[in-house]
């Protein structure tokens, strides 16, 4: 993505009038044409409370482990193994699997209480999936790629809705599996089930968003893949990656930038995404290629700027204890 940004026409599209009970003003939805492409509806960010919010709702608790630094924690020992092992089965270098076009990112999009509910079936993972039916339209943006994420917001209700491999029907929705979660509690799925990440992880929660990487600080993890995981977990994870090497990343594990890296050299969004993968790390949450970390598409991100994170080495970061790997 070394193309120069390209020229923004923005068109604001509606002003939601019912409010989060979580929060005192409406979110407004905007949507952004970029190259003849519309972006992603996504509700702004209000990255200056104690932890992340998403349509004037709460991205879960401020303990919620997704919110909670991991700078101070403690080194995994296995920590050099565990980095051995990922570097034994793909790249090394960190890269933004998000960027400032559609197709560069996982969209998500605000809704408001009244969005009238739509069937949703399931044919992949319909026994560990939250039934139907799902306030999602079908104009929602689904990502481009393999994994066709559909992420939707509900205002008021502060209830996040989530599809994996979706697709449209003249009514509704078809997907691989589907999960709901409350923004307002930090409540797990049942005990090894998936979600629509393989973890059994939400997905929101996890990614970069330029409206916090503008205001100047990103206050939660990023969700990261890899290519060779353990078939275990580590919690809040509930779901096993692929494979019994004890020495593979399990689901849910979570990383740190080392202190004695320098982030001195680095300006713009991508200082203030190292800055949060000092603070918060990355958590482990699908398998795929190593090193890719997650966020929605904007035209405000800078291609030439999230570039520089290919000059961050998988030997810049360390594993971090967080508690003990369960399996099925």
């Amino acid at each position: 993505m070394r193309a120069s940004s390209p020229p923004l026409a923005f068109a604001l599209l509606a002003l939601v009038g019912a409010s989060c009970r979580c929060a005192r003003s409406a979110a407004r939805q905007v949507a952004y044409t970029v190259r003849g492409e519309e972006m992603a509806v996504a509700p702004p960010d209000d990255p200056a409370g104690a932890s992340p919010t998403v349509a004037g709702c709460p991205v879960f608790p401020p303990d919620d482990p997704w919110n909670t630094e991991v700078s101070a924690a403690p080194r995994h020992p296995r920590s050099d193994a565990i980095l051995a092992n990922i570097a034994a089965h793909g790249p090394m270098r960190l890269h933004a699997d998000f960027g400032a076009i559609a197709r560069h990112g996982i969209p998500y999009r605000g809704v408001s209480r009244e969005q009238e509910p739509v069937p949703v079936t399931f044919d992949e993972y319909g026994d560990e999936s939250d039934p139907g039916p799902y306030p999602i339209p079908l104009d929602a943006p689904i990502e481009r790629g393999n994994d066709h994420h559909v992420i939707v917001v509900q205002q008021g209700t502060c209830k996040r809705f989530e599809l994996y491999h979706a697709r449209r029907t003249p009514t509704g929705w078809r997907a691989g599996s589907g999960a709901v979660f409350d923004l307002r509690t930090n409540t797990r799925r049942p005990r090894g089930w998936t979600s629509t990440d393989q973890a059994g992880l939400p997905i929101l929660p996890g990614l970069a968003r330029a409206g916090e990487v503008q205001a100047g600080a990103i206050r939660h993890a990023l969700r990261v893949t890899f290519n060779h995981t353990r078939d275990g977990w580590i919690a809040p994870a509930n779901h096993p990656g692929g494979t019994d090497d004890p020495d593979a990343p399990p689901m849910g594990m979570r990383l740190r930038l080392k202190a004695s890296f320098d982030r001195t050299r680095f300006t713009g969004q991508t200082r203030v995404i190292l800055d949060a993968l000092a603070r918060y790390g990355l958590m482990t949450a699908d398998t795929g290629t190593n090193w890719y970390i997650s966020g929605a598409p904007d035209p405000r991100w800078d291609p030439d700027d999230l570039d520089a994170l290919a000059d961050v080495p998988g030997d810049a970061f360390e594993v971090v204890d967080t508690g003990p790997v369960v399996r099925r």
